[in-house]
């Protein structure tokens, strides 16, 4: 057997004297470590408790704890009047004794020991920045988000006794309250026809879209979907196996004209649009092009992903209804979400379609995410059942259009040497286009010194195309006056 002397017990237990984890602990995962890769091997004898405990500068008790858990889960064994040892159900033999090296036992391997396909897929779709001032592709400010009334609504669900069922598992498509609340919520807000039967809950749009993709692609499908488009959609369809049709888009939405003459030709799966604001221009697909669109869905068999992302925010008028309220032959998946309407953090989102295509994505969805967080969905449904999320979407609404006014104010006054741009209806990002001798990526390092971020995402520069999309929701204003001053700045010393 090894003589205790021989082991660096120094270098194979390494003490976090600020860890949360109990000293105790520490020394007894490091040494199951060690006897795991071969350093202390079946039948070493270890040091005894005053021995290691003079070497590792900690009270004898903490050792002693230690060699307790360590025979509690049957890695040493204690033999009286001989002392403790490494046991042989250790599965490392001394032949196969590993090289020692410290760091080895404190960190976990940076690669793995197999092989795996590697995928550009979202490979670092968005940079992050420790600068307070942001841009965002058009994200809201969390800090208007009502979560006192959030807070007081589920604190109340969890206290009910009669709740307790939601904290076991489920096989239904969401919170059966908060579908019923959330059908008629949609039904008053986007004149839709629907029950609850109709809708699916989900963990936001992205998950929308993916469980759709799951669902309804093979490998090999047509997918259509607006030039320029959600690069995060775009990548769900490849990941499905989809080949990607990029037609026109043009102030007036995606070109139906050119749907039209695609279908004549190829057969089209499916066809991806964002609607009441196009996702990078920020246009509104015209009442005319969506009725001919369904028409077309009808005709040609192509299943229309409706993502309406940003429909609860608009200054103008009225918004147009979604495709999916004007749908009588059941061609249209509609996929929306509260995340822009209270906060990105609160992954809440909705699907709704025919009622046979419903439990079909159910039993996708419980493959990736069981059920949902149903306490959750009880505290929304009754939020929306008392009006609050309805009351906040209009306060917000007013909030917003203030700031756009302010931004489209700015643009007009002080970048109009840069940049064109039309003030957008709703939402809450504006499209710039930009001169083509100004090189965007440039202007956003130069800004991140100054501190604002402007992410990679949000630039759209290519031999025909010189475009940012801004978002001014997550700022006030006096954010929003002070980021347009740095851009401003950078753009006078680099122009």
């Amino acid at each position: 057997m090894s003589s205790p002397v021989e082991i660096p017990f120094k270098s194979v237990v390494l003490l976090d004297r600020i860890s949360g984890t109990p000293v105790y602990l520490q020394i007894a995962r490091q040494m199951i470590n060690a006897i795991q890769r071969g350093v202390l091997v079946t039948g070493a004898k270890l040091p005894g408790t005053r021995t290691l405990a003079e070497m590792l500068y900690v009270h004898r008790k903490t050792v002693v704890a230690a060699y307790n858990e360590l025979d509690a889960q049957g890695w040493i064994e204690m033999l009286p009047n001989k002392g403790t040892f490494v046991t042989k159900k250790s599965p490392v033999d001394e032949s196969k004794r590993l090289s020692f090296n410290a760091n080895d036992l404190v960190s976990y391997p940076k690669q793995a020991g197999f092989s795996f396909d590697q995928s550009m897929l979202l490979d670092k779709p968005v940079s992050v920045s420790n600068v307070e001032l942001e841009f965002t592709d058009g994200l809201p400010d969390v800090r208007l988000a009502p979560m006192d009334k959030l807070a007081k609504a589920y604190s109340s669900v969890l206290r009910r006794k009669n709740n307790r069922k939601y904290l076991n598992y489920s096989h239904v498509e969401g919170n059966a309250f908060f579908r019923e609340k959330l059908a008629d919520y949609l039904n008053n807000t986007r004149g839709l026809h629907i029950n609850s039967t109709n809708v699916i809950t989900t963990r936001g749009i992205q998950m929308g879209i993916y469980l759709a993709s799951t669902l309804l692609i093979r490998k090999g499908d047509n997918v259509v979907v607006g030039n320029l488009s959600y690069y995060v959609a775009n990548m769900i369809f490849q990941q499905a196996g989809a080949k990607i049709i990029s037609l026109p888009v043009d102030d007036q939405g995606i070109s139906v004209d050119a749907v039209r003459k695609l279908c004549a030709t190829t057969r089209i799966r499916m066809l991806y649009i964002t609607p009441h604001h196009h996702y990078p221009t920020t246009v509104t697909l015209s009442p005319e092009r969506r009725m001919e669109l369904l028409n077309l869905s009808v005709q040609y068999g192509f299943i229309i992903l409706e993502d309406d992302h940003d429909y609860d925010f608009h200054y103008n008028s009225s918004p147009v209804l979604p495709l999916a309220s004007a749908d009588s032959a059941g061609m249209v998946v509609y996929v929306g979400s509260f995340c822009k309407a209270m906060a990105p953090g609160l992954r809440s989102g909705y699907m709704v379609g025919p009622e046979n295509l419903i439990p079909e994505l159910g039993k996708i969805r419980r493959i990736i995410d069981r059920q949902g967080d149903l306490m959750m969905e009880q505290a929304l449904g009754e939020l929306l059942d008392e009006g609050e999320i309805q009351r906040h979407i209009k306060k917000a609404q007013k909030v917003y259009h203030q700031r756009r006014d302010l931004m489209t104010d700015i643009l007009q006054t002080h970048f109009a040497d840069y940049l064109t741009f039309k003030a957008p209806p709703g939402g809450l990002a504006i499209w710039t286009e930009w001169r083509k001798d100004i090189n965007l990526m440039r202007v956003s390092k130069a800004c991140l010194k100054q501190g604002l971020h402007l992410p990679q995402t949000l630039l759209f520069q290519t031999g025909q195309l010189s475009a940012m999309r801004l978002g001014f929701g997550n700022m006030d204003e006096s954010e929003l006056q002070e980021s347009m001053l740095i851009l401003k700045n950078v753009l006078e010393k680099i122009v």
